[in-house]
């Protein structure tokens, strides 16, 4: 009888026993599934449709001698660009010629004599996002151009590159009314800069909670732009897209005077080390600007 209940005792709880392993494998299997399904949900509802798409900049900024200007030029704006553009993730280009030659007195320039000098020409090309640039890289691309493609790239002076990622954008009062589509706007404002370690988080708050509301809230402003770089001297920029030159002669040192690059009223623009020459405004001479 005392080896009959012992038997049924095992069996019991070998039953209970393996129950209980089946009940924790089950439960096991809900809760990966379930954080497979909300990982996966996640992925899917990280992009909202309403995103920008152009998220990765290639800026490069440099000049050009007097001589075989229209020839590269026309071979810019007809072949290189336009054939750019076919690649994937390449969505938008625009080349600017830069206001004014004067270099502000006022603001930190680099010192280092390696940090090319270029700033007569902007050249922005706007991809899905920075990765888009990196296969293959522009310096790939480059190279695998025919020889007069070739040629005309080693026109350039002073050439300086940066690729940027997008870390915050404010749209303005003139994007609704901009019509020319996923392009660069026909009047930007563009400065590249270091920043002490220190002061980039303030600086970041200084953009993002006091300079960009402030320009995107005047009626020439399409939008404002904080980048960072993925390559290049730089390792931040900001870009003021605005819709003509009067605007931004209108409104940009407005804006800028009363909004402080800091916390309140504190600024920390004097601790910025800016590239040479720069920042630059520009008008956009690549596509050519729509007429009103």
């Amino acid at each position: 009888m005392a080896k009959h209940n012992e038997a049924a005792h095992r069996q019991r709880r070998d039953f209970l026993k393996a129950a209980g392993g089946a009940a924790m494998a089950l439960v096991a299997t809900k809760d990966a599934r379930g954080q497979s399904e909300h990982a996966k949900a996640a992925t899917q509802g990280r992009r909202r449709p309403d995103e920008p798409s152009d998220r990765g900049l290639w800026v490069t900024w440099y000049d050009l001698p007097d001589n075989g200007q229209d020839a590269y030029l026309s071979w810019l704006h007809d072949s290189y660009l336009p054939g750019l553009l076919k690649r994937p993730g390449y969505l938008w280009a625009a080349h600017y010629a830069t206001r004014g030659t004067e270099t502000r007195s006022d603001l930190h320039h680099v010192e280092d004599p390696k940090v090319p000098t270029g700033f007569r020409y902007i050249l922005l090309i706007g991809a899905k996002d920075a990765g888009v640039f990196g296969n293959p890289a522009p310096t790939e691309i480059h190279a695998a151009l025919p020889e007069q493609g070739r040629k005309m790239l080693s026109m350039r002076v002073g050439e300086r590159v940066n690729l940027m990622t997008e870390a915050n954008r404010c749209e303005g009062h003139a994007g609704n009314a901009y019509r020319e589509g996923l392009t660069g706007a026909p009047c930007i404002q563009i400065g590249s800069f270091n920043c002490p370690v220190e002061n980039e988080e303030e600086m970041l708050a200084g953009y993002v909670q006091q300079r960009m509301p402030a320009h995107c809230g005047t009626a020439s402003c399409i939008g404002v732009r904080k980048l960072n770089s993925v390559a290049g001297w730089a390792k931040h920029a900001i870009l003021y897209e605005l819709a003509s030159l009067e605007g931004f002669n209108r409104d940009y040192a407005g804006a800028n005077a009363k909004s402080p690059l800091g916390f309140k009223d504190h600024s920390i623009v004097t601790m910025l080390i800016h590239a040479p020459n720069g920042p630059n405004s520009a008008l956009r001479i690549w596509p050519p600007a729509a007429k009103a």
